[in-house]
């Protein structure tokens, strides 16, 4: 039964909109001084549900043995059913949303732009040959919603933390993507899909994955001069280690809980610690 709902939980995308969702709290407790818009945390908790149940729906078939791709097989209904439950939810608090219309429409047709190859029209398909920024869209719409949008909705004035953050949690989400993008070789070229990594040699992957790890890191550290205490640098710093002790073994273990759940989730790792009190 356990193992039954945790692979619900990964698979039905609900374990994903909940880190997207603690990513945005994060970026309120840490920079914004726990200034919260919970239309905005239920807004994104929708629309991570509806983006990923679409994509999961377009995604039929792998190089690679997937048992997430099997269980979404079986279960293309209940995709279908989260995607219109997200849809309504997404458009029930866009609505309370209006005044930042424009940034939510921008970070929707970021979202499109990534998973619109899978749609099975020429139209869409003939995007294929141009997706070499899809891992560059996906790091940039998470950044943008989970940093960008909150400090947008909170209308504070911009200060020099916020651009350090933000460095912080794309050069991060970057490096994990350049993982999920490395795994997905084969299933791109048999797909037609031209992936930034389909031209770049191993040795150029691993120094384009240990140049964002470092950016990553200097940006981290930069907190420090803004106010951040060295236990929340620490923590901020975590999840980058654990990628980068885990990146040559994620080169050659394709899991589904390697990727889904241990990757996915070093998005939201240090937003989850810092749930725990006196961090």
């Amino acid at each position: 039964m356990g193992k039954k709902l945790f692979t619900f939980f990964i698979n039905s995308n609900l374990f994903i909109a909940g880190c997207a969702v603690v990513m945005v709290w994060q970026t309120n407790h840490l920079l914004l001084n726990d200034h919260y818009n919970n239309y905005f945390l239920f807004f994104v908790f929708f629309s991570t549900i509806t983006s990923y149940s679409f994509h999961w729906y377009l995604t039929t078939e792998s190089a690679i043995p997937s048992p997430r791709i099997e269980w979404g097989e079986r279960n293309k209904a209940l995709h279908l059913v989260l995607f219109f439950i997200g849809i309504i939810g997404t458009g029930i608090f866009f609505f309370y949303l209006l005044d930042y219309w424009h940034w939510l429409v921008v970070s929707a047709l970021i979202t499109f732009l990534y998973t619109a190859p899978k749609i099975p029209h020429p139209l869409f398909r003939s995007l294929r040959k141009i997706a070499v920024g899809k891992t560059l869209f996906l790091s940039v719409v998470w950044m943008f919603v989970t940093t960008i949008l909150p400090i947008e909705i909170a209308e504070q004035p911009w200060r020099n933390e916020f651009y350090f953050f933000i460095g912080h949690r794309f050069f991060l989400i970057y490096a994990i993507c350049m993982l999920f993008d490395y795994r997905d070789l084969e299933d791109d070229a048999i797909s037609g899909i031209r992936s930034l990594f389909s031209f770049l040699s191993e040795k150029n992957i691993s120094l384009l994955f240990y140049l964002m790890m470092a950016l990553f890191t200097a940006s981290t550290v930069l907190l420090a001069d803004e106010g951040i205490s060295n236990l929340r640098i620490a923590v901020l710093l975590l999840p980058g280690i654990i990628v980068t002790v885990l990146f040559n073994y994620s080169k050659k273990h394709f899991t589904d809980t390697l990727y889904y759940f241990v990757l996915d989730g070093m998005m939201a790792f240090s937003s989850l610690l810092m749930l725990i009190p006196g961090i």
